[in-house]
C-alpha cells in the first residue's frame, strides 16, 4: 500500500472513474492520505462523485509518473470519523481552505478490497493487493 500512495503522490493528478447508471464518470484527483493502515481520498458531499460512490462504491483510479502508470481496481468506502477527515486534512493543508473537518461537507473515503497494478512498457506488470 505505501508503494501505491508513494506512487499516487508523485503522480500529482490522477483519475478516478464511477459509474452513474450505466455511464462512466471521470474525473481528476490530486490527493491521497494513509491513515490506520488504509489508504484514503477525499472529496466533497456536495458533489456528484460522492454521490456516485455511495450509489455504487466501484472505483477505478489511474495515473501515470516516471514513465509507469498505475490502474487501481476498489470499492470507496466512507469513513465517517472526524478523526479520519481530521488526519486527511493535516496531511493535506492545502484542502483546509475549502474544508474542515466538522463542515458536514467533507468526506474522506478509504479503498477496500484493492488490487493495485503498475504498469510499464519495459518491465512487467506489478500486481499490489490491500
Amino acid at each position: 500500500m505505501e508503494e501505491v500512495y508513494e506512487f499516487l503522490k508523485k503522480c500529482g493528478v490522477f483519475y478516478l472513474a464511477t459509474a452513474e447508471g450505466d455511464q462512466p464518470r471521470v474525473r481528476p484527483f490530486g490527493v491521497v492520505d494513509i491513515f490506520e493502515n488504509k489508504l484514503y481520498i477525499q472529496t466533497g458531499k456536495s458533489k456528484n462523485v460522492s454521490k456516485q460512490m455511495s450509489a455504487n462504491p466501484k472505483v477505478e483510479i489511474c495515473g501515470m509518473a516516471e514513465g509507469k502508470w498505475i490502474r487501481i481496481e476498489a470499492k470507496a468506502i466512507e469513513d465517517d470519523r472526524v478523526e479520519a477527515r481530521q488526519h486527511f486534512l493535516d496531511s493535506n493543508p492545502r484542502l483546509k481552505g475549502r474544508y474542515s473537518a466538522d463542515d458536514g461537507n467533507c468526506e474522506v473515503l478509504f479503498l477496500k478490497d484493492a488490487v493495485a497494478t503498475i504498469y510499464s512498457y519495459t518491465e512487467p506488470p506489478v500486481v499490489i493487493k490491500f
